[in-house]
């Protein structure tokens, strides 16, 4: 077990390698249902990246879904976002707790991606 792969108390599964494989069998443990949208965004930063001669849009893709497996994999993070976002289906944009319900999902996605690294 890697560094990265370390169990700690209170996460669903270990933290896997920042790959497309382990991420990919990360989520089909813990969100299989969005492993279409995971493929889809993979083979569109694949084919932006072969476009455009850079590893960019694959590095995006890694970090975004790192993070999203990051989220589903702690129960903290998990709460915390679908807390706020039921604030922001539910709320007028002119409303302060829409505006503070978005910079709470902002918040947890940037903790996730700086945990997922």
């Amino acid at each position: 077990m890697s560094a990265a792969e370390k169990h700690i108390e209170g996460e669903l599964i270990a933290r896997p390698e920042r790959t497309p494989d382990a991420l990919r069998m990360a989520l089909a443990r813990l969100a299989p249902h969005r492993l279409a949208d995971m493929e889809k965004q993979k083979n569109e930063a694949f084919q932006i990246a072969a476009q455009t001669n850079s590893l960019g849009p694959i590095q995006g893709w890694l970090t975004i879904w790192a993070g999203e497996v990051e989220v589903e994999r702690r129960p903290d993070l998990m709460a915390r976002r679908r807390e706020a976002e039921g604030v922001v289906q539910t709320r007028d944009r002119d409303d302060p707790e829409w505006r503070a319900a978005m910079d709470e999902i902002l918040a947890v996605l940037r903790e996730a991606r700086g945990a997922a690294g």
